[in-house]
């Protein structure tokens, strides 16, 4: 009985620190952002369908352009997302999408890009350590950070690959940081955004075709 009711108590105690988790600055903000970037991209696509711009002039020179350099363009954004430069990758494999780039060579190209910038987070954070991560985090957000993944672990890291717009890169840091094994980070990186960018791929293509745009 009393074995149980530590097990009870203790993933109450997860529970509620994974519940004052998203509670923080950086938590609240990242999902307002999300939230506000899928209102935005909704509002955009069903512009697009009312006014049918599919057969104009300016629609097919940029969708020729994206075509063309899209996927150079979407492998350097990744890798910049996947640092901690917010370029919002999502919303760009979206785009690319929409503007006729295929699924397969998008989601490959996207998901390698993004897996290389938070293999650059682990790199810098396990070469320069601690100071290194303070300054990019702050001690307080790291102290938070640090808490969850102490509770979570790698189901952690795989949850926030899952949810776009979940600070995922701020946890290859904590990877980096206490040097976990490169080998499940690789996986757990690229694997999530894997899945993530094909349901957003297909997505763009989908409403590309529901727009008029094909």
């Amino acid at each position: 009985m009393k074995e149980n009711g530590r097990d009870l108590h203790s993933q109450e105690d997860s529970h509620q620190s994974f519940s004052d988790a998203l509670k923080t600055s950086w938590m609240k903000s990242s999902i307002i952002l999300g939230i506000i970037f899928l209102v935005i991209g909704f509002i955009l696509i069903l512009v697009l369908k009312l006014l049918n711009i599919g057969n104009t002039q300016l629609f097919l020179d940029a969708k020729a352009f994206t075509r063309d350099y899209g996927l150079l363009g979407i492998f350097l954004a990744t890798i910049l997302d996947g640092t901690i430069v917010p370029l919002g990758s999502p919303a760009l494999v979206v785009a690319a999408a929409l503007f006729g780039i295929h699924p397969i060579p998008l989601i490959l190209v996207a998901t390698t890009g993004f897996t290389i910038g938070m293999s650059i987070n682990y790199g810098l954070a396990y070469r320069l350590g601690r100071p290194y991560v303070i300054r990019k985090l702050t001690a307080e957000n790291l102290k938070e950070i640090t808490n969850l993944w102490s509770r979570w672990g790698w189901l952690l890291y795989t949850i926030f690959g899952l949810v776009p717009f979940l600070p995922v890169e701020l946890l290859a840091f904590i990877c980096g940081m206490l040097r976990t094994r490169l080998d499940i980070f690789l996986i757990l990186s690229f694997a999530p955004r894997l899945t993530v960018f094909t349901i957003l791929a297909y997505f763009g293509e989908e409403a590309a075709n529901w727009i008029g745009l094909v």
